[in-house]
């Protein structure tokens, strides 16, 4: 199978296509220009805002786009953005290690109430 070379301008028209169309997925996309996911996906990293319009026509943060990365390429991030997005991302740490101590709680009491159970 040949690779395909794709112009610069075709490949912002499907990034925008892909922004700009309210509720779009990469793989709707990709499918309907004919084109592999991670080839969009890829064109997305490389020429996308970081921004997408949702189901409800409003602009959001696109979902590909990586949490810690910034939205604008080249611009750098203050050291009170960082501050907030480090707190941010310790307190959703916090709060995932809770819950899984807790889930593993419940799973160590169960193992002792059901092999309590097994004697015959």
């Amino acid at each position: 199978m040949a690779r395909k070379n794709y112009s610069e301008e075709f490949r912002r028209q499907a990034v925008d296509l892909y922004e700009s169309t309210p509720g779009a997925t990469v793989r709707g996309i990709a499918e309907d220009l004919g084109i592999v996911r991670g080839t969009l996906r890829g064109w997305l990293e490389a020429y996308g805002t970081g921004k997408k319009t949702a189901a409800d026509g409003t602009l959001t943060a696109s979902p590909l786009r990586s949490k810690t990365a910034p939205l604008q390429p080249g611009k750098e991030e203050t050291l009170e953005q960082r501050l907030a997005r480090l707190e941010v991302e310790n307190a959703a740490l916090r709060a995932e290690t809770t819950k899984l101590t807790t889930e593993r709680e419940i799973l160590q009491k169960a193992a002792k109430y059901f092999a309590g159970e097994t004697r015959w």
